[in-house]
């Protein structure tokens, strides 16, 4: 009789763990989701500023056109019914894009000197900023739910519900870490 009691303690002890693990684990993943769409909000706001900047910069900077046209092309090919790490990848080249332009108007006194690309290059400078403290937040749910989903006792309920560590927002390649030089 106490075996069968040991036995059923031990079972609801498993059952609850394992409650309390999966709604962690959801919960982290909800709060990625959030942390995504806050950002996406920004990115968003970026998205809809690009074609104006590009419109006023292509005027003054026409032998320009090739790095206009692939922050352009960049832009168009992210899909609203990407995954979240699809989109994260897409966004990650749109930023590298982005700052041969905006260095454009070092080298173009009467481009910067322009209200319109002052204007716009100002507001795509403040959306910049709070894509950076969207991309740090979501970064930050993106480590504490991976942790989650690969360290132990956890590991065992994310496996078998099949939640995946997600992809962080981080700089791909080298040379979006240097400064941009832009010569004529």
């Amino acid at each position: 009789m106490t075996t069968i009691i040991v036995i059923a303690i031990i079972i609801l002890v498993i059952g609850i763990w394992a409650a309390i693990t999966y709604n962690n684990l959801i919960s982290g993943k909800n709060q990625c989701e959030e942390a995504y769409s806050t950002m996406d909000v920004y990115l968003k706001k970026r998205f809809d500023l690009i074609p104006n900047l590009v419109s006023v910069t292509k005027g003054y900077a026409k032998h320009e056109t090739e790095a206009l046209e692939e922050v352009i092309k960049l832009r168009n090919q992210v899909s609203s019914n990407a995954s979240i790490n699809e989109k994260v990848q897409s966004e990650q080249q749109i930023t590298g894009a982005l700052r041969p332009i905006l260095a454009l108007g070092e080298s173009y006194p009467e481009l910067k000197a322009s209200q319109n690309f002052m204007n716009l290059s100002e507001q795509l400078k403040s959306v910049e900023v709070d894509i950076a403290n969207a991309r740090k937040y979501y970064n930050g749910c993106v480590r504490d739910f991976n942790n989650k989903c690969m360290t132990v006792p956890s590991i065992i309920i994310a496996g078998i519900f099949h939640f995946e560590p997600m992809s962080m927002f981080e700089i791909e390649d080298t040379q979006e870490r240097e400064n941009v030089k832009v010569e004529f």
